[in-house]
């Protein structure tokens, strides 16, 4: 009895499917069509970007590729408001505030007539360079683990006000919020706001004195007010310092027009990491084809009411996480005709090149872009993509 029980056993821990064995009559037929998918949306993500970005990116695609499906770095943005000492907790693990620095680094390599942080280069239509200030506020700090460290940050713990004390997003996203440049008194619109990482990194300047924080997305807009309340305090939430709203940012030209010193543009994109690792609320998903084909459109509509917003002599950053050409060079050459001959309105557009010398260690850049500048992912610093470009109103 004993030896068939043992063979039975072994029978059964082979046998792969039990339907075989089952009564006919006790069989129940799974509904396959509705559990899963034949074509998932991250399957056909990944055969889009295989096609596309092969052709954009060269031989550097099989590297970006496996850095894509890859667990992504994360990097903690401080809060400043925060009583919790957590800067010292997160050194003690290994981490460095990577903004602090790669200034130290730029200091010491370029010298004080040359430092990287307090010069770019703008260029016109001709072709011309000239000297612009590019400073970087003292107040925004992000930590990151050191490069092919994939360490995991811990969930930040809320001080004695339930202010939780670091914000953990995706390093890199915090170049578009430095080369914003918001200075003292600055009234600012980030005019696709939610999640919040952004203006949650713009409210640690300290210097804002008005921000406008918008999205047109009602759900999304609710997580964005969740996200503030937990690490800003209640006094500096009041309706004279913050305006939530959930707007069609494509409208909002129509609403304030010449109103804004800095204006944070970070358009709905394909989400390329996103796209790749989550079937849930895909972009690839075969039910938003259309939606997917017009993101170019929507971001240019979007980029467009955002440089309508700005005031004359007032700067315009424009943000995607997408490695997408035509959603990244190519919506900022649309906006910048659109504005230009729907609106008068003329445009220069600031060289990023010294940022891109100044974060160069922390991480990959795509090399020789026309237009702005791309935070690429790789393996040992996988941050990104992060696309930027940065535009300013011309009085």
């Amino acid at each position: 009895m004993g030896l068939f029980l043992d063979t039975s056993r072994v029978l059964l821990s082979r046998v792969k499917d039990l339907r075989p064995l089952t009564a006919k009559r006790h069989r129940v037929k799974g509904k396959w069509a509705t559990t899963r998918s034949k074509h998932p949306p991250t399957k056909l993500a990944l055969q889009h970007f295989d096609a596309t970005y092969s052709a954009q990116l060269g031989l550097l695609w099989p590297s970006v590729r496996v850095a894509l499906l890859s667990e992504r770095k994360y990097g903690a943005l401080l809060n400043n408001f925060s009583y919790n000492p957590a800067l010292e907790e997160l050194q003690d693990q290994g981490c460095r505030d990577f903004i602090s620095s790669s200034e130290a680094l730029a200091s010491s390599e370029f010298g004080p007539e040359e430092n990287s942080s307090s010069v770019s280069t703008v260029t016109d239509d001709v072709g011309h360079q000239q000297q612009s200030p590019l400073r970087l506020s003292p107040n925004i700090r992000c930590l990151v683990f050191p490069r092919g460290d994939v360490t995991r940050f811990k969930p930040a713990r809320p001080d004695k006000f339930s202010l939780l004390s670091y914000y953990l997003l995706d390093a890199a996203s915090m170049l578009p919020c430095l080369v914003l440049d918001v200075q003292e008194s600055h009234t600012v619109l980030d005019l696709c706001a939610a999640p919040g990482g952004k203006a949650l990194a713009l409210l640690q300047t300290q210097s804002v004195r008005f921000m406008c924080v918008n999205d047109s997305s009602v759900s999304r807009t609710s997580r964005l007010k969740r996200v503030l309340h937990s690490y800003i305090p209640k006094p500096l939430l009041t309706d004279d310092k913050l305006r939530i709203t959930s707007f069609d940012g494509t409208m909002w030209g129509e609403i304030e027009r010449n109103s804004f010193d800095r204006v944070l543009v970070d358009v709905p994109c394909t989400t390329d990491r996103h796209s790749l690792m989550e079937d849930d609320n895909n972009i690839f998903s075969r039910s938003r084809v259309g939606e997917r084909r017009s993101l170019p459109q929507l971001q240019a509509e979007l980029l467009l009411a955002g440089i309508i917003a700005a005031c004359p002599g007032g700067e315009i950053v424009y943000s995607t996480c997408t490695l997408s050409l035509k959603q990244n060079q190519g919506v900022v050459e649309q906006a910048i005709q659109l504005a230009q001959e729907n609106h008068s309105i003329q445009l220069q557009v600031v060289s990023l090149r010294p940022l891109v010398r100044m974060f160069r260690n922390t991480f990959h850049f795509a090399p020789d872009l026309h237009l702005g500048e791309m935070v690429i992912p790789h393996l040992a610093a996988n941050f990104g993509p992060i696309y930027l470009c940065k535009l300013r109103r011309l009085a």
